[in-house]
């Protein structure tokens, strides 16, 4: 015959083994360290084509914030300096070797290029998530800088790269101004980014956040027009919340 005692016993050993599936639920959703402090955002495989000052600019913060970071040019011999001042955690080569290295690509060339890149690698960037940094100049980049005025830049990079999981991010701003204001104390520079694809938007959102940065969503590829060379959200060197002001977004 159970007692009000057993009861009572058995009562309390379903609770504590409650709480303890709580615990592992949590530990497998949210992991942590030693220390019990969440664990940071796991370290990606990042490909850039283009090594200039943009690319090399953002992968070094990158490969600060603990990434794995493969630089490619037309002319790869000439990156040796650059990965030796970036340290152990970069590496150079071709630009095929950079598509197959990374789990993000990162693409900051002249737009003019662009329709090139597409037609060269556009099957090996096909399904990859790509950060597209590039900005359509007329005096530069001819008859595609007219295709981006007309359609918006998002929408144009998409056409010439369309297997691509794209996202627009790192256009607004001069590369000394990422250099410098990296990492700065609160409130941080705000970084505008536009996709369609919503997860490569979150990964694009965090590599924005590990390069020293605040990310602004601010809408779908055909958004990106908003922040492109010329609209009301470029060369902002705002907080995020001023950016969002600027931009009529929600806070």
């Amino acid at each position: 015959m159970l007692t009000l005692k057993h009861v009572t016993v058995d009562r309390r050993r379903r609770a504590l083994l409650g709480a303890a599936g709580a615990l592992i639920l949590q530990s497998v959703l949210q992991p942590t360290t030693a220390s019990g402090q969440t664990a940071p955002s796991p370290k990606l495989k990042i490909g850039v084509i283009g090594a200039g000052h943009i690319g090399g600019t953002i992968g070094g913060l990158w490969i600060k914030a603990g990434h794995l970071v493969f630089l490619s040019s037309r002319h790869p011999e000439e990156l040796q300096d650059l990965v030796a001042r970036l340290g152990p955690l970069a590496q150079a080569g071709t630009v095929d070797q950079a598509i197959a290295f990374g789990d993000v690509v990162f693409i900051a060339v002249p737009y003019g290029a662009l329709p090139q890149i597409g037609k060269d690698y556009g099957k090996s960037l096909a399904g990859k998530i790509v950060l597209d940094a590039d900005n359509a100049v007329a005096s530069r980049d001819d008859a595609i800088a007219d295709e981006v005025e007309r359609n918006g830049i998002g929408v144009t990079s998409q056409k010439y790269l369309p297997g691509a999981r794209l996202v627009r991010a790192f256009n607004t701003l001069s590369y000394t101004i990422f250099e410098r204001e990296a990492s700065r104390p609160a409130p941080r520079l705000a970084v505008p980014i536009a996709g369609d694809d919503q997860k490569a938007v979150q990964v694009a959102a965090q590599l924005v956040r590990d390069a020293g940065f605040d990310p602004v969503e601010v809408g779908k590829l055909a958004d990106a027009s908003r922040f492109q060379r010329g609209a009301p959200g470029y060369g902002q060197k705002v907080s995020a919340a001023e950016l969002k002001q600027k931009l009529s977004l929600a806070p």
